[in-house]
C-alpha cells in the first residue's frame, strides 16, 4: 500500500468515474424530463461498445478509429429516438412502473439481437490510436488512454452544462424537469422534446460504452451491469441533476479505487478484504446517502406528474362467480398430479408456478394496496431460502420446523429493511429496497464458510414422505393456497383499507388518526413473511440453493409478474405470475433466443392491456355489468 499504488488507484478511479457519469447523465436526463425509469439504459451502452467493434473494424483501427466512436454514439442516439417515438410514445400516460415493464422487455430484444449480430463471444477492441502507450507516474506505468478518459468526464460536463443553461431548448428541458404537463400548455411540443431527450441521453449512453472499446471486451452481460451501476450514479447524485450525477459517479469510483488499494487489511486480529467490497460497495453508498438524504446529494424533490393512470374503484368482495371458479380452479389443480402421471416434469413446472405467484403475491401486497414501489423483494425470498437451508444442514432442524422458522427469518430481514425503506416513496424508496437486496446477495456471494460463498449451499431436500413430489406438489399448494387468501383476507380486513388509505393520501389518512409510516412497515414484514415462505419452499424443491435466488434478477422477474398481471387488481400477480413463469418455460425450452420472443411478448401484452392481463379482463366484465346497469335504468 504504497503512495504511489494509492496515487495510481485514484486516477483509475477518475477514469472509472467519467465513464460512470456519462451513463448516468443520460439516464438523468430521460428520467428527468419523462419521469420513465429506463431499465433498457444499459442496453445502448451495450450496443455501443459493440457498434464501435464494428465500425472500427470497418473503418480502420488508424484514423477512422475516433471518428467510429462518435458515429457509434450517433447510432446508439438514433436507436433511442427510435425507441421512444414506436413504443414509449405510446405509453406516456400509463403508471410509471407499467413504463419500467416496457424497457425490461427492450432489453431482453436487444439482448438477443445482439447475440444475433455479434455472436455469444467476448469482442476485444484494438488500442486506441495516439493513446496506445503509457506515462510514469510517480514510478509506475498508467495508460495513456484512461488519461484522455479522466479528461473526458468534465467535458461533457461542460458542454452539457452549456447546452441546458444557454440554449432555448436546454431551458426547456429544465422546466420540463419541474413540470412537463405545464410546458406542453404553453404550447411547446412535448412529444417531440420527449423525442430528442430520450436519444440524448442513449447518445451519452452510447458513446459511454464505445469508449470502453480499448479497455474492455464487449460481453453481452454488459447491458445489467452497467444499469445496475447506473442507478445507484442517478439516485446519489439526485435525479434529474447532471452535475449531482458526476459529483456521484466521482465519488464511487473513488471509494473503489480506495478499497483495492488497501487489499486485505487485518483490523484488531481480523482479515478484511476491502477488495471484496467492490461489489456491492456503491449499494453501501446508495444506501447511506438516501438514509442521510433522501432526495440525493445534488437533488430536489420531483414534481408529482399529473399521469399517474387511470383511478382505482374501492376494494369490493369477490362475487359469487368469482369464488366459485377459485374454487372450481383449486380442485383442478388438486385433481392435475393424478391426470399427468406419465409427465412427471408437470409437475415440477406447477410447483414452479405456485411458488412464483406466492412470491409476487407478496409483492403486489406492497406496491399496490400499500403503494410501495420495491425493486429488492428477491432479498426476502433469498433470506426465506437460505434459512431453510442452513437450519436443515447446519443445526439439523427438521424439515417441517425449518420450514416454519424460515418465513420468520425474512419477516426479520423486512423488519430491519424496511424501517429505512418506509421513510422513503416513489423512485428513492424502489432504489434504497435494491441497495439492501444488493447487500444481502454480497454477504450470501462472498461468505463462503456459512453460507457455501458462490457455489452456494447444496443437499437441501424435504422430509422422507416429501420424497415423492406430488406428496411435495400438494404440501406447497396447501401453503400456496392458504397464503394468497390470508394475504387476500388482510386487505379486505380495516388493516388493509387503512393502507390503501395511506397510499391514496397520506395526508388525509393522518388527519384522521392513521400513523401511515407503521402501517407501510407492517406491510413490509407481512410481504417479507410470505415471500420467505415462498423461498423456503423453493429451496426444498430444488434441493440448493445459490446467491442468484436473491440477486436483483429475481426482483425483476417479480415486477414483471405483478405488472404483467395487473397492479392493481387481487388476482393480477397470480395471473401475472403464471403467466410470465410459463413462458419463460416455454419459450426457452424451444428457442435459442428466448429472451427476444419473450420480451416480443411482454411488449405486445404492454400495448394491449395497459391495465395488464387481469385488470383488462376486469375491465372488461366491469364495462358489461354498467352497461347492464344502464340498460335496466332506461327500461
Amino acid at each position: 500500500m504504497s503512495f504511489s499504488s494509492f496515487i495510481v488507484q485514484l486516477l483509475n478511479g477518475l477514469a472509472g468515474a467519467s465513464s460512470l457519469f456519462l451513463v448516468g447523465a443520460g439516464l438523468s436526463l430521460i428520467f428527468g424530463v419523462t419521469r420513465i425509469v429506463n431499465f433498457a439504459h444499459g442496453s445502448f451502452f451495450m450496443v455501443g461498445i459493440y457498434v464501435a467493434y464494428s465500425l472500427v473494424a470497418k473503418l480502420g483501427t488508424g484514423l477512422g478509429f475516433w471518428p467510429a466512436l462518435l458515429l457509434a454514439a450517433v447510432v446508439v442516439g438514433a436507436l433511442g429516438a427510435l425507441v421512444e417515438v414506436v413504443l414509449l410514445r405510446r405509453i406516456y400516460k400509463a403508471p410509471e412502473l407499467f413504463q419500467l415493464l416496457a424497457t425490461f422487455a427492450l432489453v431482453l430484444v436487444i439482448k438477443d439481437a445482439a447475440l444475433w449480430f455479434w455472436g455469444p463471444e467476448e469482442l476485444l477492441g484494438p488500442r486506441a490510436p495516439g493513446l496506445s502507450g503509457s506515462v510514469n507516474i510517480l514510478g509506475r506505468q498508467f495508460p495513456s488512454y484512461d488519461l484522455f478518459l479522466i479528461v473526458v468526464g468534465p467535458v461533457v460536463l461542460g458542454l452539457l452544462w452549456l447546452l441546458l443553461t444557454r440554449t432555448r431548448w436546454g431551458t426547456l428541458v429544465r422546466a420540463a424537469t419541474q413540470d412537463r404537463e405545464m410546458v406542453s400548455a404553453l404550447g411547446v411540443n412535448q412529444a417531440w422534446l420527449f423525442t430528442a431527450v430520450f436519444a440524448l441521453g442513449a447518445l451519452l449512453a452510447g458513446l459511454g460504452g464505445a469508449l470502453q472499446l480499448p479497455r474492455e471486451p464487449a460481453t453481452l452481460e454488459m447491458d445489467l451491469n452497467t444499469i445496475g451501476a447506473a442507478f445507484v450514479v442517478v439516485v446519489v447524485g439526485g435525479m434529474g441533476s447532471i452535475p449531482g450525477a458526476y459529483v456521484a459517479a466521482l465519488l464511487i469510483a473513488e471509494i473503489k479505487a480506495i478499497c483495492i488499494w488497501l487489499g486485505v487489511v487485518d483490523i484488531f486480529g481480523f482479515s478484511v478484504s476491502f477488495s471484496k467490497l467492490t461489489l456491492v460497495v456503491e449499494f453501501l453508498v446508495m444506501a447511506v446517502v438516501l438514509v442521510w438524504r433522501p432526495w440525493g446529494l445534488m437533488g430536489k424533490p420531483q414534481g408529482v406528474s399529473r399521469n399517474t393512470g387511470l383511478p382505482e374503484a374501492p376494494l369490493r368482495q369477490p362475487e359469487r362467480w368469482f369464488k366459485l371458479g377459485g374454487a372450481a380452479l383449486v380442485v383442478a389443480l388438486v385433481l392435475l398430479p393424478l391426470l399427468t402421471t406419465g409427465s412427471p416434469y408437470l409437475t415440477v413446472l406447477m410447483i414452479d408456478l405456485l411458488i412464483a405467484a406466492l412470491f409476487a403475491a407478496s409483492l403486489h401486497f406492497i406496491m399496490g394496496p400499500a403503494g410501495m414501489h420495491s425493486f429488492g423483494h428477491a432479498a426476502y425470498f433469498g433470506l426465506g431460502a437460505y434459512a431453510a437451508a442452513l437450519l436443515v444442514r447446519s443445526a439439523g432442524i427438521p424439515m417441517e420446523l425449518a420450514l416454519v422458522l424460515a418465513p420468520l427469518a425474512a419477516a426479520a430481514g423486512a423488519l430491519l429493511y424496511g424501517w429505512f425503506c418506509v421513510r422513503l416513496s416513489g423512485v428513492y424508496l424502489a432504489m434504497l429496497t435494491l441497495a439492501f437486496a444488493q447487500i444481502t446477495w454480497a454477504i450470501c456471494y462472498q461468505w463462503d464458510g456459512f453460507t457455501g460463498g458462490s457455489n452456494g449451499l447444496t443437499g437441501v431436500w424435504p422430509a422422507e414422505w416429501l420424497s415423492d413430489k406430488r406428496n411435495y406438489y400438494y404440501l406447497t399448494l396447501a401453503l400456496v393456497v392458504g397464503g394468497v387468501l390470508l394475504l387476500r383476507r388482510v386487505l379486505f380486513s380495516p388493516f388493509g383499507y387503512a393502507l390503501r388509505a395511506g397510499r391514496d393520501s397520506v395526508l388525509r389518512a393522518d388527519a384522521i388518526g392513521i400513523d401511515v409510516k407503521r402501517m407501510q412497515w407492517t406491510a413490509f414484514v407481512i410481504a417479507g413473511l410470505f415471500a420467505g415462505l415462498g423461498g423456503a419452499l423453493f429451496a426444498f424443491s430444488k434441493g440448493s440453493i445459490s446467491p442468484e435466488t436473491l440477486h436483483v434478477g429475481r426482483s425483476v422477474d417479480g415486477l414483471v409478474m405483478v405488472l404483467l398481471g395487473g397492479i392493481q387488481t387481487l388476482a393480477g400477480p397470480v395471473v401475472g405470475a403464471v403467466t410470465f413463469t410459463w413462458l419463460h418455460d416455454t419459450v426457452a425450452r424451444n428457442t435459442d433466443y428466448w429472451r427476444a420472443m419473450l420480451g416480443a411478448i411482454i411488449l405486445i401484452l404492454v400495448l394491449l392491456f395497459p391495465q395488464g392481463i387481469a385488470g383488462a379482463i376486469k375491465q372488461i366484465f366491469d364495462n358489461k355489468r354498467e352497461a347492464k346497469n344502464i340498460k335496466e335504468g332506461t327500461a
